[in-house]
């Protein structure tokens, strides 16, 4: 055999094997056959005519997008920059590739103008304290937009919000003032229900005779444990009355 005929095996070799394909388990291979759109491949060892057919692998699996820290006004006129990031897959490979050049590119961008659309439409408060409802939002949107780039938007998580460093300081000191003001009403609550107590033991012993005046010697009692302690003391109208009772008898 001579050179050249192992050459022309060697070019026939190659043109063959250039034309087998091995298309991944998580891939979906769309074939073009001199530049038109002819089917879809799935996973296996599949085999394109070289030079006149291509194919394109598309991954399938779930795949993410960061959405750049914006700077966002929001309703209420608040400056802060917000950071997101989108969950997405390829629902049909066919779209992917021929409605859009990048259709990672193009989710990635029509994301970031809704995350500031979206954001800009919401009072500080509701973007802070409802940013799950916030993000459904978001991902409505994106998801109605990239279907026609055979995209599923599976979610999107809005996951930093940077606020300026005096809306910053306004919010604790905001907080601040909360936690003591909480801390009045339970003291005051303690103290209210501290005097309900003492004024229901005072009305029981009221109604028995001589209670206050017992309750009132235990009194004296507890405070004079000491011998060298001194303590001076007015006695009640009623105690004084029942001790020179008992005295004369």
């Amino acid at each position: 055999m001579d050179g050249f005929a192992i050459f022309l095996l060697v070019i026939v070799g190659t043109f063959i094997l250039s034309g087998i394909k091995i298309i991944n388990q998580y891939e979906r291979g769309v074939v073009l056959t001199l530049g038109k759109f002819t089917g879809i491949r799935a996973p296996g060892l599949r085999v394109v005519v070289p030079v006149f057919q291509r194919i394109i692998k598309v991954d399938i699996r779930t795949n993410t997008i960061d959405i750049p820290k914006q700077e966002v006004i929001t309703k209420d006129n608040v400056t802060v920059n917000v950071d997101a990031v989108v969950y997405f897959r390829v629902a049909d490979a066919e779209k992917a590739v021929l409605e859009t050049t990048n259709f990672i590119y193009a989710s990635s961008q029509f994301a970031q103008a809704a995350l500031r659309d979206v954001t800009g439409n919401v009072d500080l408060d509701d973007l802070l304290g409802k940013r799950d409802e916030v993000s459904r939002q978001i991902m409505e949107i994106v998801d109605v937009q990239t279907e026609k780039w055979g995209i599923d938007v599976e979610s999107v998580k809005i996951q930093n919000i940077e606020l300026p460093q005096d809306m910053k300081r306004a919010m604790a000191k905001q907080a601040e003032a909360e936690r003591e003001r909480r801390a009045v009403i339970i003291t005051a609550e303690g103290e209210k229900a501290a005097a309900q107590s003492v004024a229901d033991a005072a009305a029981m012993l009221t109604k028995i005779p001589g209670g206050i005046s017992i309750r009132t010697l235990q009194t004296l009692e507890k405070i004079s444990v000491e011998p060298s302690q001194k303590t001076v003391f007015v006695l009640p109208a009623d105690l004084t009355e029942s001790i020179g009772r008992l005295i004369q008898k």
